[in-house]
């Protein structure tokens, strides 16, 4: 019998390579979560090293700051963090395997490594490999999926661990307030964001528009919605390298709803309790039992040539 889950999602302004300040910060945000009765915290992609900073390093820098799952310092660290506050930690940083790196996002709890799974589409580094797998897993009796970023802008993905059992889908990012093709989409500017404590007006409107949340709003409710899924959503405040970043983490729930979010500048958390009875009441679940595969498979499963860079890498 499922039972229902306290879940935190977290936002923090990352030090570009700087581990051991992240975790220190994560492990600040950890406690907070711990103190209101949180059973889970998920923190945003690439969240131990920081991730726009990426495309400025060559190989051999990533390399130096990629780590073997579960075995490296990183990982270690946060199961220790799940033991110290007894709950499960959802953080990404760079994976070293073989010769092979990747955008990776773990999950952990007391007893070590209880998922990880690899960006599907990565596009900040070169030297990134792309996951060849979806992954679905359990939390205290909930089942679980994973997708970073923009493998939730393509809705197969979403699907996919839909179908293969996922009730929530943990989405880490690092999102928003860059360039985009759309009308009133872009940066925002700097001195909105020094001015900040000052004026805040004004940040906030830039957040919560069209560079932002706004987009945002436009189809992230749509993956919950469609699918009957609890959404996770984690990204971060302030400069992630050289872009500023507009929190606005939030958890949907599975009728597109928010349930919970950040509308502050700092690192903070916020907490929704998840229920089950939600998952089959969502129009979601009936649309799902609702498909005719028959109609689509051949369809949707034909060859295609995969193109990721955004926009504003361009």
């Amino acid at each position: 019998m499922m039972k229902p889950v306290r879940i935190a999602t977290a936002q923090f302004e990352p030090k570009s390579g700087d581990k051991f300040s992240n975790l220190e910060t994560i492990e600040k945000l950890t406690a907070r979560a711990r103190e209101q009765a949180a059973d889970v915290i998920s923190f945003h992609e690439l969240s131990i090293t920081a991730y726009t900073f990426f495309q400025d390093l060559n190989r051999e820098e990533v390399v130096a700051l990629a780590e073997p799952v579960p075995e490296g310092p990183s990982t270690q660290k946060l199961i220790q963090l799940a033991r110290k506050y007894d709950m499960h930690l959802l953080a990404g940083l760079v994976e070293l395997d073989q010769d092979q790196l990747y955008n990776t996002y773990v999950c952990v709890n007391k007893s070590g490594l209880v998922a990880k799974f690899r960006k599907l589409h990565p596009f900040i580094s070169p030297f990134f490999s792309p996951g060849q797998n979806y992954v679905v897993f359990d939390i205290l009796g909930w089942s679980c999926g994973i997708l970073i970023c923009y493998d939730n802008n393509v809705i197969e993905n979403v699907r996919a661990t839909t179908l293969l059992g996922a009730q929530m889908i943990f989405a880490p990012h690092v999102t928003m307030c860059t360039p985009s093709s759309m009308p009133g989409r872009g940066y925002v500017d700097d001195a909105l964001w020094q001015n900040r404590n000052n004026d805040p007006v004004p940040l906030r409107m830039e957040f919560d528009g069209p560079k932002g949340r706004a987009w945002l709003m436009r189809w992230l409710p749509a993956r919950a919605y469609d699918n009957g899924v609890y959404y996770i959503f984690s990204n971060p405040i302030g400069y992630d390298g050289k872009h500023l970043k507009n929190g606005n983490s939030l958890i949907l729930d599975p009728y597109g709803d928010v349930l919970t979010e950040i509308k502050s500048f700092e690192a903070d958390i916020a907490v929704a309790t998840l229920t089950p009875e939600k998952l089959q009441l969502a129009g979601g679940y009936r649309y799902r039992n609702a498909r005719r595969p028959e109609l689509f498979g051949d369809i949707l499963g034909k060859p295609h040539s995969s193109e990721t860079k955004p926009i504003w890498m361009r």
